[in-house]
C-alpha cells in the first residue's frame, strides 16, 4: 500500500509513506508506485499514530436512563443507578452494547483501549463478556480488560476474592476506588491489596483514585508511594485525581516531588470529570479536573480518556478522542497554539505509554502498519473541525474509512 499526500504528525510538507508486509517500510515525497500496490489518497489530511483511549466503561456503555436518569449529575448516584441495573445483566447485553460501541470507536480512529469493568458482581458477567470480546475485536482493536472494584473492596462483600478471581480468569490490569471505601483506612488498604495483587500476578494497575472534590481524599500519596516502593511506577496509572484540583498549592507541591520519583501515569478524562465535579459546590464553582498542565509540564505522563458514553455517568459520548481533547484543553487552560497541536500526544504517544505498548507504537520504519489519516493539515484543524478519520490503518489492513466531507452552501 502506498498513501500518497499526508503530513506526517503536523508536518508542513506532504510525503508519501509505503506500507509492506503489514508495516512501514518508506518515508519520502513523490514515491513511485510499485506494480500491483493500492495507491490511497490521502487529500493533504494529518497521518497520526492511530487513537488510544485509556479510560472507558464499556460494560456501562448505552445504558443512560435505565433504570433511571442521572438528574443530580453526581458520582454517587451514578454509581447508586449503576448498581441498580447491575442486577439486570446479561452477557449478551453486555457484550453487544460493548461491542457497537467498540466499533464506533474504531469509526473514530481508535486501536487502542483499556476498559474498567465492574466485579463487584458475584456472577462477574460483564468479566465474561468482555473478556470474550476482547478475542473477538483483536482485528480492529487491542483490548485491555480492568477488573474494577465499582463498590469497593473491603467496603463490598467478598471483595477481594472477586478480584482475585477477575485476575484469575484473564483480566490485564487491577483497578481500585479507595475514595469510595467505607474510610480512609479502607481506602489506604485497598490500594496496599490491589498492589500486591498486581505484582504478585504480574498485572497492570489503574485505580479510580480520589475521584471527588474533597482535599483531605489523598489516597494518591499512598498508591504512589506503593509504586515507587515496589519499582512499578510505569505500570502503575491512576485515574481522575480530582481532588488534586482542591489540594492546597503547598501540599500539591510536596506531593509533586513523590509522584516524579513513582513514575507512574495519569489518565484524565476531561469530559466526564467536568460533568460531575464541583456538583456539591454552590460559587466559588470549583472545575472539578486534576492538574493536567503542571503533570505534563512536571515531565509525568498524563493522558485523556473518554470515561463513559451515554451511561449513569454521563448521558453524551460517541467515542470520539477529538471531543475529548477538545473540551481538555479548554478545562486545563492549554490554549496556546503549540498546545493545540502537540495536544493529539493526549490520546496517542501519552496514553500508548500508559497502556505499556512499547516502542511498537508510533508512525516509523519497522513499526507495524497502524496509522490513521484525518481530514486536516495539522492537528490544529484537526480539534476544530472535528475532522473525520479518512482511513483508519490496522497493520496495513484499511479497517474503517470515510468519504472526505462534501458541504455545500447554497
Amino acid at each position: 500500500m502506498l498513501i500518497r499526500n499526508v503530513h506526517v504528525a503536523n508536518a508542513l510538507e506532504a510525503t508519501d509513506v509505503r506500507i509492506g508486509g503489514g508495516r512501514f517500510v518508506e518515508f519520502g515525497p513523490h514515491l513511485a508506485a510499485k506494480p500491483g500496490e493500492v495507491v490511497v489518497d490521502g487529500h493533504c489530511g494529518l497521518l497520526l499514530p492511530p487513537f488510544v483511549d485509556p479510560h472507558v466503561h464499556l460494560d456501562a456503555a448505552f445504558t443512560a436512563g435505565e433504570p433511571e436518569w442521572n438528574e443530580s449529575g453526581t458520582l454517587f448516584d451514578g454509581i447508586r443507578i449503576w448498581a441498580e441495573r447491575k442486577r439486570t445483566l446479561t452477557y449478551d447485553d453486555v457484550h453487544d452494547r460493548a461491542w457497537r460501541t467498540v466499533m464506533r470507536m474504531v469509526s473514530h480512529g481508535i486501536q487502542h483501549i483499556r476498559t474498567h469493568v465492574d466485579v463487584t458482581d458475584p456472577s462477574l458477567t460483564a468479566l465474561h463478556a468482555l473478556l470474550a470480546l476482547r478475542e473477538e475485536v483483536c482485528d480492529y482493536v487491542d483490548l485491555q480488560v480492568v477488573a474494577f472494584p465499582q463498590e469497593g473492596i473491603l467496603s463490598f462483600p467478598h471483595g477481594k476474592e472477586l478480584m482475585e478471581e477477575a485476575v484469575r480468569e484473564g483480566a490485564d490490569a487491577v483497578g481500585g476506588i479507595p475514595h469510595y471505601e467505607f474510610n480512609q483506612e479502607y481506602g489506604a488498604a485497598s490500594v496496599r491489596f490491589l498492589m500486591d495483587l498486581a505484582e504478585r500476578t504480574g498485572r497492570l494497575v489503574d485505580v479510580h483514585c480520589d475521584e471527588i472534590d474533597d482535599p483531605a481524599s489523598r489516597n494518591l500519596e499512598v498508591l504512589a508511594t506503593e509504586a515507587y516502593e515496589r519499582g512499578m511506577g510505569p505500570m502503575v496509572t491512576a485515574s481522575h485525581t480530582t481532588a488534586m484540583g482542591s489540594y492546597n498549592d503547598a501540599y500539591a507541591y510536596k506531593l509533586f516531588r513523590l509522584l516524579g520519583m513513582a513514575g507512574m501515569n495519569f489518565v484524565s478524562n476531561p469530559l466526564v470529570n467536568m460533568h460531575l465535579g464541583g456538583r456539591f459546590d454552590t460559587y466559588p464553582k470549583r472545575r472539578g479536573l486534576t492538574r493536567v498542565k503542571e503533570l505534563d509540564e512536571a515531565g509525568i505522563t498524563v493522558s485523556f480518556g473518554e470515561d463513559d458514553i451515554r451511561d449513569p455517568w454521563s448521558p453524551l459520548g460517541d467515542g470520539n478522542m477529538l471531543d475529548v481533547v477538545h473540551m481538555g484543553l479548554y478545562a486545563a487552560q492549554l490554549m496556546g497554539r503549540s498546545q493545540i497541536m502537540d495536544s493529539y500526544r493526549f490520546v496517542t504517544t501519552n496514553a500508548a505509554r500508559t497502556l505499556h505498548l512499547g516502542d511498537g507504537y508510533g508512525v516509523k520504519v519497522g513499526n507495524d502498519a497502524n496509522c490513521i489519516v484525518l481530514d486536516a493539515p495539522d492537528f490544529y484543524e484537526a480539534v476544530n473541525t472535528r475532522a473525520e478519520v479518512l482511513f483508519n490503518i490496522r497493520r496495513g489492513r484499511v479497517v474503517a474509512r470515510t468519504s472526505p466531507r462534501d458541504t455545500q452552501v447554497l
